[in-house]
């Protein structure tokens, strides 16, 4: 057809809008129009566009060595990087880069079952992990993720070695009346009879995002929660694999999210804010006591990709995280993060469209409820962030809505990941814009309801 793009975009019905331009927060379309990045894309645009200190070691790396192949060399860039992520982990001592987060969740399920298998446990393959929750797209990933609408089409294709538990989701899973330490003992006894019935020498691994991310909302766990699991896991020679793709590095206030938690995984893979948009990277970090079965076996660690540990990706995501923690940008961060948290909070107070306000940092999320009772879920979800995201738009405000956020058909909620440079003036104007945003789609939600 005359006029169609040879490009396949998500929507294969709607072009997408294209940009031209990107200064910190703001994109800038061919048409001109603006939009403020309330969510750095999908919890990528960690410095937002054009940063200096950034641009500069871009075109420093263009002038090194840009590709070599892992298996025979190394380079200055990805040693530098590994070093500096691993000094800054409390407790894991090696690292492993690949360009996403799908395939750095991938080479992770591959090091706990090569760990076992290792030491001379091979029955060790199933993975327990939660529900509401999303772990990449490949089709591994995706066998372990709790996500409803990305498992869809392929549920007939995806892995059945895995077993799910119940979120730490307190705004839905806490029983009236429960306290904290309460909940996390009964999610903590459900992980531990789970793995008993499985059978304990047939489970590689627990993995769980520290804070969940776009499944559901930026959902937190309860404190003790992470360390509780991790108890767990030791009791019975499970690994905890704790997924930061979306929350680590800085995103919520914390240089890694589990830092908040006391725990000691054994395995914690990052991704988007590793490279902040400006190089495809992503990395696994582990222990000591996970790499030694493997020195002192086979001596191989069985993965082999094109793009791994990639010096030009490991100058740049260097230059990322230096700038992060050494020119001041996450503690600024956390300042900032409050005010933005007190403005949203303020929003829930003006509409009970608005059930809760939650998150870590620069990690934040709202989940929308039924107005008429202030707790149920928002019926009609999906179309409501449907009519979110396109009201974000008209408004000048790119907004990160999902659905499902109950149970994987019910509600709707929305992530707010800003860059971590954001100023407290462009969360004012952010949160502005997001309340408008909110009335808009309400507004037009409820039209269509009463002519349902």
């Amino acid at each position: 057809m005359a006029g169609r793009s040879p490009l396949i975009s998500k929507s294969l019905t709607t072009p997408p809008i294209e940009i031209v331009d990107g200064r910190g927060l703001t994109l800038v379309s061919r048409n001109g129009d603006r939009y403020l990045d309330s969510c750095g894309g999908v919890a990528v645009s960690a410095l937002g566009h054009r940063h200096p200190r950034i641009v500069e070691a871009m075109e420093a790396a263009n002038r090194d060595v840009t590709w070599v192949h892992a298996g025979s060399f190394t380079t200055r860039a990805v040693e530098d990087l590994a070093a500096y992520l691993t000094e800054h982990s409390a407790g894991l001592d090696q690292a492993y880069f690949m360009s996403g987060g799908s395939e750095i969740m991938e080479v992770a399920l591959k090091l706990a079952l090569q760990h076992h298998a290792e030491r001379g446990e091979p029955s060790r393959t199933v993975f327990v992990s939660r529900r509401r929750s999303y772990h990449g797209s490949t089709l591994a990933t995706l066998s372990l993720s709790g996500n409803a609408q990305r498992r869809a089409c392929f549920e007939p294709a995806l892995d059945r070695s895995v077993e799910f538990v119940s979120p730490c989701y307190s705004f839905r899973g806490k029983r009236e009346g429960e306290t904290d330490s309460d909940y996390v003992a009964r999610l903590a006894g459900e992980l531990d009879e789970t793995i008993r019935r499985i059978g304990r020498e047939r489970v590689a691994a627990f993995v769980m995002e520290t804070v969940v991310g776009s499944t559901s909302g930026a959902v937190p766990p309860v404190p003790g929660y992470v360390a509780a699991m991790q108890q767990i896991c030791r009791k019975h020679g499970v690994l905890l694999i704790l997924d930061e793709i979306m929350c680590g590095l800085g995103r919520t206030g914390r240089y890694f999210a589990f830092h908040d938690d006391g725990a000691e995984p054994d395995i914690v893979t990052v991704g988007k804010g590793l490279g902040a948009g400006y190089a495809p990277m992503s990395a696994l970090l582990a222990s000591d006591e996970v790499m030694r079965p493997l020195r002192e076996g086979s001596g191989v660690l069985e993965n082999g990709q094109t793009h791994v540990n990639n010096p030009h990706g490991a100058a740049v995501a260097l230059a990322v995280q230096k700038a992060v923690r050494e020119d001041g940008v996450l503690a600024d961060s956390i300042g900032v993060a409050r005010y933005l948290r007190s403005l949203l909070e303020e929003v829930k107070a003006q509409t009970p469209l608005v059930g809760d306000v939650r998150g870590r940092g620069m990690f934040l999320g709202l989940e929308f409820v039924d107005p008429a009772d202030g707790r149920s879920p928002l019926p009609g979800g999906k179309r409501f962030a449907q009519l979110l995201k396109s009201a974000g738009l008209a408004n000048g405000v790119l907004l990160y809505p999902g659905y499902g956020t109950v149970d994987g058909a019910e509600g709707a909620h929305l992530l707010l990941a800003p860059p971590l440079v954001t100023t407290e003036a462009e969360a004012a104007a952010m949160t502005e814009r997001v309340s408008a945003s909110i009335t808009a789609a309400f507004d037009t939600w409820s039209r269509e309801l009463s002519h349902a």
